[in-house]
This record gives structure tokens, C-alpha cells and sequence, in this order.
């Protein structure tokens, strides 16, 4: 890549990106890995936080041409991405896995946003789909196709809140998930990471916890089962619940 330095949607959206605002910080001794896997997961939220704040200019019928191009979006993350980390992910060591893998993901980014600049641009029509969460999953399968040997992104949940089926987490992050993030003692916000194996493969297993914000509660709160705005039934969730994982493994 060529490296260069209010709608009820835009608040739920907006709200539902992350309740980590700031990236976790590293122990002195913490693997390489894990610091691979945080920036990842910082630059998925950064891009995730961008498509956010954007939707009512999404999903203005008026207007034709939104001007949301790859490179403004990905420009708009990686100024994110600086105000979460103090850290340029343009300026990740040449040659390292950090900067391979942040160059295919936000390679992924801009791609995503360029292949469907006829969604984005479509008039006639408010509410188009392309939500964070659609988002992301689009810009972790194009990552997957770019580096899947090397590390795989996915944004999951609870089995219970997961609403699309791509999502569901495996059995190492289902019980994860039960017996570590959901357990009362659990200290919110802390990431959980390990070596683990996935699809039998050996690797370092990162998950990183997000909470639902007062906003998120307008399509994930009550009455459970009332379909919220984008179709699908609210989960009933409360403030602080945990509401999704963000899932990073590197291999070996």
C-alpha cells in the first residue's frame, strides 16, 4: 500500500463500535503476539468507529456521490487509531509482523470501501445495511483472503446475541466467553489471551471484550424480541453488558 501520514442508526451504531475507547495496556513482558493482536483489533474498531459516524451520510437519499472513498476512510482510522495508541500504524518496524499484518488490514479497509461504493452511493433509498458490523465483517474476510495464514480476525459474541451465523464463536471462544468474560469477577474491559490451537492449527488466541453503551440499547435492549430497526429481534441486553468479542489468532 501507499503509506501517507442525529439519527437514532448513527447513535446506536456509533455506541455499539466499542466501550474500549483507549488500547489495553502492554506488560513489559508481554509476547509479541499480543501486540500484534491488540493493533489489529484497535485499527478493526478505529475503521469500525469511522463507518459509525458516517451513516447519515450513508444513508442520505438525496444525495448520490458521498465522496467516502477507501483512502478517506482508511485516512480517517489511522487518525483514530493514533488518538487510542499515541502510535502510528504507518510507522510499525519494517519487515515485522506488525507491520505486515496492519498493511493487508488496512489494505482490507480501503478495498471494502471501494468495492462498494455502489451501496454507498445508491440514491433513492435511506437505510442501506452497511452498518459497522457489516463492515467489519467484510473488511476480516478480505483480511483472511490477504494473510489467513498468518492470523485471522472475526468479530463474535455470546451464542445467544450472535446474529449472523459467519459469527458464532468456536468451541475454545464459547467457553472462553462463559467462564472467563461473563464471569462476575471479571475485570471489565481485560483482555483474555493464550496459546490455543484453532482448526488445529497452533497459535496465540487474543479476545477482546466489548460492552453495550446507552445507545447500543435502542436495537440490543428491550422488549426482547421486539424487532429493532435493522430487523432483527433485541436481545434484551442491559448497560455494561457484554455485547461482543473481538477475536484475533496468530499462528505459529
Amino acid at each position: 500500500m501507499i503509506r501517507s501520514p442525529k439519527s437514532l442508526l448513527k447513535a446506536a451504531t456509533l455506541a455499539a463500535l466499542t466501550a474500549l475507547m483507549g488500547a489495553p495496556a502492554l506488560a513489559q513482558d508481554a509476547p509479541e503476539e499480543l501486540d500484534v493482536a491488540l493493533s489489529l483489533a484497535t485499527m478493526l474498531q478505529s475503521a469500525r468507529q469511522v463507518i459509525g459516524s458516517k451513516q447519515d451520510l450513508i444513508n442520505d437519499p438525496d444525495l448520490g456521490d458521498k465522496g467516502l472513498s477507501g483512502e478517506q476512510v482508511l485516512s480517517e482510522a489511522i487518525q483514530a487509531y493514533l488518538e487510542r495508541t499515541d502510535e502510528d500504524p504507518l510507522e510499525a518496524p519494517e519487515g515485522s509482523l506488525k507491520a505486515e499484518l496492519l498493511d493487508a488490514q488496512m489494505a482490507a479497509i480501503r478495498e471494502v470501501i471501494d468495492e462498494n461504493q455502489g451501496t454507498i452511493n445508491r440514491s433513492g433509498i435511506g437505510f442501506k445495511g452497511f452498518v459497522p458490523a457489516t463492515f467489519a465483517r467484510l473488511v476480516n474476510e478480505r483480511f483472511d483472503d490477504k494473510v489467513g495464514a498468518q492470523a485471522v480476525v472475526k468479530v463474535t459474541a455470546p451464542p445467544t446475541l450472535v446474529r449472523n451465523r459467519k459469527s458464532r464463536p468456536d468451541a475454545w471462544e464459547t467457553q472462553i466467553i462463559a467462564d472467563h468474560l461473563l464471569s462476575e469477577d471479571w475485570k471489565p474491559g481485560a483482555v483474555f489471551h493464550d496459546a490455543a490451537d484453532l482448526n488445529g492449527r497452533a497459535g496465540y488466541r487474543v479476545l477482546v471484550p466489548e460492552y453495550y453503551g446507552q445507545a447500543c440499547l435502542v436495537c440490543h435492549g428491550g422488549p426482547k424480541g421486539d424487532i429493532d430497526m435493522t430487523g432483527y429481534p433485541k436481545e434484551g441486553g442491559a448497560l455494561h453488558d457484554l455485547g461482543g468479542v473481538i477475536s484475533i489468532t496468530i499462528f505459529e
